[in-house]
């Protein structure tokens, strides 16, 4: 097996149920044990002096795979502190919270993928590990064979969700300058779970005076019978909105299984996720005080790019991926800039005041703040966004790379749109292009109006292309440019192309 291919960005995860699995209990084990003898090396004290902490999502393979990972753990000779059913976000909290501390913490899920994959993410107290890390990891658990060892590390279960719930509710109680016992008092909530991990946030709502009820999915089940757990799947959206608007509630709120994404609804049934998410948290950083960046990835639209800075703020595009945008966000601030939010479109949302952790929940929970508060006053979270320019079209499309070295053959592609660019009017390379080629048109006699952004994956032999237009029609003018250039070019499949203009041609 090639181990360095478990590695997802900054996680390891992959088929874990059926033929073809990857993620066994072998692989859970042998890198429980590489952890906790990494993290002796680092911390430079014994093996045996290292705790580790273990959480699981609703995935059916989540408890073996767990206790496969606590054996590994116990057979390098450290502690395990099992916390069983948790988040992702929790586990890093677990690492700052008396009581608790663990060294280093592990979090068995593979977030909203399909219910036969799994996979493992880990936290020091620095954080969430980096690819580096993650590829270190892999390689040293490769050479180990946990079950030739003595399994003499201490084992304890312990509860963590309560405590970490606790941590929200007083976040609550504190964003509302009160000790009331029932703050949320007149606010309906609709809490969709998908039912992974985050089914307790309905309770911790209605322990704080919520209503909750036209609440779904908040059981654990890891066959995720209902929905995809995921705030960016179509039909997940689709429910949660209906949920809203059956129930007649002021807002709705959607985990991923994981719960370290969420996206938000609002009392019309209308989904706020994606640049409407962005919008959202952005604008309410910035009424604290203007002046700020904000950091996203690379896909966001133009309309959020004008209303950050229509309200005092900057906009920070950056490179896809939760790390790469978190760690932009501390370096910014490591050189003084004021840098409060890392936020991708996917509802990855990291805060500076809380840790820069990717934590939906926590996101979900500023949010309601703020919709109690507006409640108040008469009026929604929506109310916050209601200048959002949104585009007219969009389109997302992923071209194939067939030559073996994808790499050099993306970067080829891209570099030879970039000289086209610089060479051609009317092709405006953007100033703030940090991933890829991102250029913009005057679609229709309007400045900027369009734009595509292409880009290389981070791990796949493809190249996603993300196209928005102010203006209809504008998306296939774009496309049919771009194709014109890339038409002909070796190693690359235009067809998923080919098929977006021939239905915008038949639209």
């Amino acid at each position: 097996m090639n181990w360095l291919a478990l590695k997802s960005g900054s996680d390891v995860r992959g088929r874990a149920v059926g033929d073809g699995a990857v993620i066994t209990d072998q692989v859970a084990a042998a890198l429980g044990m590489a952890f906790a003898r990494k993290l002796a090396r680092d911390l430079n004290k014994p093996v045996e002096q290292v705790c580790v902490a273990l959480g699981r999502d609703s995935r059916i393979t989540g408890e073996k795979l767990l206790a496969a990972a606590a054996d590994g753990i116990r057979r390098a000779g450290a502690a395990v502190l099992d916390f069983g059913l948790c988040t992702t976000p929790a586990m890093f909290m677990s690492i700052k919270t008396p009581g608790f501390q663990p060294d280093g913490s592990i979090m068995l899920t593979a977030s909203h993928h399909p219910w036969d994959r799994n996979g493992l993410k880990f936290f020091t107290a620095g954080g969430g590990i980096d690819g580096k890390y993650v590829e270190a990891l892999l390689t040293e658990a490769e050479t180990l064979r946990p079950e030739e060892q003595e399994a003499t590390g201490s084992y304890t279960a312990k509860a963590f969700l309560p405590v970490y719930t606790e941590q929200l509710a007083a976040r609550v109680r504190q964003g509302l300058g009160t000790e009331e016992e029932k703050p949320l008092a007149g606010l309906h909530v609709v809490v969709d779970a998908g039912n992974g991990a985050g089914g307790f946030y309905a309770g911790m709502l209605e322990s704080l005076g919520a209503d909750t009820s036209g609440s779904q999915f908040l059981e654990p089940d890891g066959m995720f019978p209902n929905h995809i757990p995921n705030p960016e799947n179509e039909a997940a959206m689709e429910s949660v909105c209906g949920a809203v608007k059956a129930a007649g509630a002021d807002m709705g709120v959607i985990f991923d299984t994981d719960c370290d994404r969420a996206a938000v609804v609002d009392g019309e049934g209308r989904e706020i996720n994606r640049n409407r998410l962005i919008a959202l948290i952005s604008a309410i950083l910035l009424e604290e005080k203007p002046g700020r960046t904000i950091v996203t990835d690379s896909v966001t639209s133009a309309g959020l790019k004008t209303f950050i800075e229509s309200r005092g703020g900057t906009h920070y595009r950056f490179k896809r991926g939760y790390r790469n945008v978190i760690d932009e966000a501390v370096r910014l601030n490591g050189e003084g800039i004021d840098c409060p939010l890392a936020i991708e479109t996917s509802g990855h949302a990291a805060l500076r005041e809380n840790y820069f952790l990717d934590d939906g929940m926590y996101l979900v929970t500023v949010l309601i703040i703020r919709a109690m508060r507006m409640k108040k006053d008469g009026k929604s979270l929506s109310d916050l966004i209601a200048d959002l320019k949104e585009p007219a079209e969009s389109r997302e499309i992923r071209l194939n790379i067939t030559d073996p070295d994808f790499r050099a053959r993306g970067q080829a592609v891209i570099d030879l749109i970039r000289t086209h660019a610089e060479g051609t009017e009317g092709w405006h390379i953007a100033p703030d292009n940090r991933e890829g080629i991102r250029v913009s048109f005057d679609i229709g006699g309007q400045a900027d109006s369009g734009w595509f952004l292409l880009r290389l994956s981070v791990h796949d032999p493809v190249l996603p292309l993300n196209c928005e237009s102010d203006v209809a029609g504008g998306v296939k003018d774009i496309l049919t440019r771009l194709y014109r250039l890339l038409e002909g070019q070796k190693g690359i499949e235009l067809g998923a192309l080919e098929q977006e203009l021939a239905a915008g041609s038949n639209a």
